[in-house]
């Protein structure tokens, strides 16, 4: 239990720091970094969702459920429908939740999962925003792919490199993602 305790308050220390590290971006260096649905302090994803499309591919959306820590990847018609799409509270288009769209766990599943955070670690620990969302829908596809001898979708996390951490704490409800995507400057 004490565990427990301390895994959430250095989880709300870290996103207290993240946030404040976030916010001193500038616009020009947080849509430099952004070139490889968001919000403020994440990357952009356009360009990508508009490069699945020129290949032919389907693209998911997440559709949270507010209520519960319940989300869906749903299946987006196109690039231009995004911004004709409902915005959450948290001002991300997504789907009504009446609107009846194909549900990627229903169809066979996905291949990659970009996964979203406030922070990440080397070793692929993500620190979300605390609802559970993604680390829910990541244990029911690792569920669906051992019901249905499918391959686990890869997942792939895209960050600013303020959003690397030394460690970010864990408990057992966290999922880590498969590879964390950043500018190195140390490569640059």
């Amino acid at each position: 239990m004490a565990a427990a305790a301390a895994v959430s308050g250095a989880k709300r220390s870290l996103r207290a720091e993240l946030k404040q590290r976030l916010r001193a971006l500038s616009a020009e260096e947080r849509l430099r970094q952004s070139r490889l649905l968001t919000q403020k302090d994440e990357v952009e994803t356009e360009e990508i969702i508009k490069d699945i499309f020129q290949q032919g591919k389907t693209c998911f959306i997440p559709r949270y459920q507010f209520r519960s820590n319940h989300m869906d990847m749903v299946k987006l018609a196109s690039p231009e429908e995004i911004p004709s799409l409902p915005k959450t509270s948290w001002n991300i288009h997504q789907p009504g939740e009446g609107e009846v769209r194909e549900e990627a766990l229903s169809t066979g599943g996905l291949d990659l999962i970009f996964v979203p955070g406030l922070g990440f670690d080397k070793q692929g620990n993500r620190l979300g925003r605390g609802r559970g969302y993604y680390d829910a829908y990541l244990k029911r596809c690792a569920q669906h792919q051992q019901e249905q001898q499918h391959t686990k979708p890869y997942t792939m996390a895209l960050a600013f490199k303020e959003q690397i951490c030394l460690q970010v704490p864990v408990d057992e409800q966290d999922v880590q993602v498969d590879e964390v995507l950043y500018e190195d400057a140390s490569v640059s």
